[in-house]
């Protein structure tokens, strides 16, 4: 046999990485605490509930409106309502 009959294994290509990407920190879950706010043994709401869904789901504030995020209904804030 000759030496150039031995077939020498191919080099995989390295895995590279991609210059414009980076990790995404993970956020920090937020507990029942933040919806909520106790005063003198009374517990009071911090974030209205949805119209459609009823009184167990809470709606996301995003600045300048209120979303649900079980059925998707959203009501614009007032100008008083703004903080």
């Amino acid at each position: 046999m000759s030496e150039n009959s031995e077939e020498e294994p191919e080099e995989k290509p390295k895995a590279r990485k991609k210059a414009g990407k980076t990790e995404k920190k993970k956020k920090k879950e937020r507990g029942v605490f933040a919806l909520y706010k106790i005063e003198n043994d009374n517990v009071s709401r911090l974030r209205p509930t949805c119209e459609r869904c009823g009184p167990g789901y809470f709606m996301a504030d995003h600045g300048d409106r209120y979303t649900c995020g079980h059925c998707g209904f959203t009501r614009y804030k007032l100008d008083e309502d703004k903080k």
